[in-house]
């Protein structure tokens, strides 16, 4: 098991801790419900310095990015940032991942933790043109400060104005006391914020001053069960849950993500499933009574037909009410219509939302 440079911080602080993606991992502090409103409401700081960090640089660095991922990087300038997924030789997925533009020849690829071996050895078995490539993960830390005060806690900590930097863009700034850090705001909360990247000797330093500029603002640590609320009423996909290796993109609902106006890897066969159009679709659904969908619940129609499953669930603490999302027949796919999720020897009636779920 792998500890963060602050698992012993969060240890000290009477964290639950849990393993996740191989690592030692805070996955609560004071309990799920009141660290989801915190952030929702305040803001709150997570440790998820376990997700995964490639440096792609060099004159072939765009090309094998364009070969490999679904999204159209070439659009990218200098501190912007962009959602894309890697699509696998056959119609699924083998991860999503976040793509920065630091320069021209110069390329960040975060990656999700349990994935940093199977998409470096992936993305590396596709470098035939001759990209440089440096796997970071485990030199560098990663905080995410999240939430509607997020901007005023943390300025006193940077000369840059946080307030200009923009959903899906970033600048290398100082903060905190050290003089070159990323600043990026990609949240995966819906509330607002930002991520700070950072090398595993500056983290602690960031973090206790992260909590000291805050202090007036209601901040406190926050672990993974609440990043997991946090995510699944905005209807972001989690790899492993809502996506993966069998999933396509268009299926998933990232066709947004999957840009044909160039070629990438198994590009013929996602735009020919476009073409004919897909035959299951990933749904958001709220349960009309109390109930928690829980992944692997099955989705059933009104006669008892097993549709789909259960990709995440649960009790959504911004809306009070159970809430999930799952694969479903293309026919039973539209908002407004009438499912059913088996809970237990429970057939509990639902219906397909739009997301996000949460409207902030």
């Amino acid at each position: 098991m792998k500890n963060t440079a602050l698992s012993h911080v969060h240890e000290a602080l009477g964290a639950k801790m849990v393993p996740f993606a191989g690592y030692n991992m805070p996955v609560s502090y004071e309990g799920v419900t009141a660290e989801h409103e915190t952030v929702r409401n305040a803001v709150g700081v997570f440790d998820v310095s376990h997700m995964g960090e490639f440096l792609i640089t060099g004159p072939k660095a765009l090309e094998l990015i364009q070969k490999v991922s679904s999204n159209d990087a070439s659009k990218l300038i200098d501190g912007q940032a962009q959602y894309s997924c890697l699509p696998n030789a056959d119609g699924g997925i083998v991860d999503d991942l976040i793509i920065y533009r630091l320069e021209a020849e110069k390329w960040l690829l975060v990656v999700n933790a349990s994935n940093i071996e199977k998409d470096w050895d992936w993305i590396s078995s596709h470098n035939t043109m001759g990209a440089e490539m440096r796997n970071l993960s485990e030199e560098y830390s990663l905080l995410a400060i999240q939430g509607p005060k997020a901007v005023e806690a943390m300025q006193s900590l940077t000369s840059e104005d946080l307030s200009a930097i923009k959903f899906y863009t970033f600048k290398v700034s100082d903060f905190a006391g050290i003089a070159h850090v990323i600043i990026s705001a990609t949240g995966y909360t819906g509330s607002g914020g930002f991520e700070i990247y950072c090398k595993n000797s500056e983290v602690e330093q960031i973090w206790n001053k992260v909590l000291e500029a805050g202090a007036d603002f209601g901040i406190k640590p926050i672990g993974l069960a609440a990043r997991d609320t946090l995510r699944l009423e905005m209807g972001y996909c989690l790899y492993g849950n809502d996506i993966d290796d069998t999933t396509s993109p268009l299926e998933a609902g990232l066709g947004w993500i999957t840009k044909f106006t160039k070629d990438f890897i198994n590009s013929e066969s996602l735009q020919q499933q476009k073409i004919d159009g897909i035959r299951r679709k990933l749904v958001g659904f709220e349960l009309q009574e109390r109930g928690i969908p829980r992944q692997g619940y099955d989705i059933l129609d009104n006669e008892d037909n097993v549709i789909g499953n259960v990709t995440s669930g649960t009790m959504a603490p911004s809306l009070n009410k159970g809430i999930g999302m799952g694969y479903v027949t293309k026919e039973l796919s539209a908002p407004g219509t009438e499912i059913f999720i088996q809970i237990r020897k429970n057939k509990v009636p639902a219906t397909v939302v739009k997301t996000p779920f949460y409207k902030g």
